[in-house]
C-alpha cells in the first residue's frame, strides 16, 4: 500500500503506514472506528479524519471495497477478489464466502432501466458463538 500512495503522489505519513499495518493484520471486514480504535491504542495522536482520509483513498485506489451489511456501519474489505459474504445477526460478524453464483439472474423485466453488472449474495444468520451462546445445549457438546 506504501508503494501505491507512493506511486500516487500522496504522502506516506507514520500515521498511514500504522492504519496500513492495521488493515493488514485484520482478519476481518472492520469499520473505520474500529480501524481508528486499533491505530489509536498504538499512537494516541491518530484522528479519526486521517483514518476516512486513508480509507477513502484506498477505497478509490481498488485497495479496498465498502460494505454495507446492515450492520450499523460501513465495513472495509481488504479483500477485492470476487467473493460473497455471510454476516452474523448477533455480534454483526463478516465473514467471507466464495461461491459460483454466476448462474443468478435478474428475472427478465425485472430491472427496468437498470444494466446490472454484478451481483453480491449475504447470507444472514448465527455464527458458531452466538449459535453456542444461545443454544447451552450445542454449547455442552461441543466441549467435549
Amino acid at each position: 500500500m506504501t508503494d501505491l500512495f507512493r506511486a500516487r503522489g500522496l504522502k506516506v505519513t507514520p500515521q498511514r503506514e500504522l492504519i496500513f499495518e492495521v488493515l493488514a493484520g485484520a482478519g476481518h471486514h472492520p469499520s473505520a472506528d474500529a480501524v481508528y480504535a486499533e491505530a489509536r491504542n498504538r499512537m494516541p495522536t491518530m484522528s479519526l479524519r486521517t483514518v476516512y482520509q486513508t480509507l477513502n483513498d484506498l477505497v478509490d485506489m481498488g485497495e479496498l471495497q465498502t460494505l454495507d451489511l446492515g450492520t450499523g456501519s460501513t465495513r472495509f474489505d481488504p479483500n477485492t477478489d470476487a467473493h460473497h459474504h455471510l454476516v452474523c445477526n448477533g455480534c454483526g460478524k463478516v465473514r467471507d464466502l466464495y461461491a459460483d453464483y454466476s448462474h443468478l439472474r435478474v428475472p427478465e423485466g425485472a430491472a427496468t432501466g437498470f444494466a446490472v453488472g454484478a451481483a453480491e449474495v449475504v447470507f444472514r444468520g448465527l455464527c458458531e458463538d452466538c449459535k453456542n451462546h444461545l443454544n447451552p445445549k450445542t454449547r455442552e457438546q461441543g466441549a467435549d
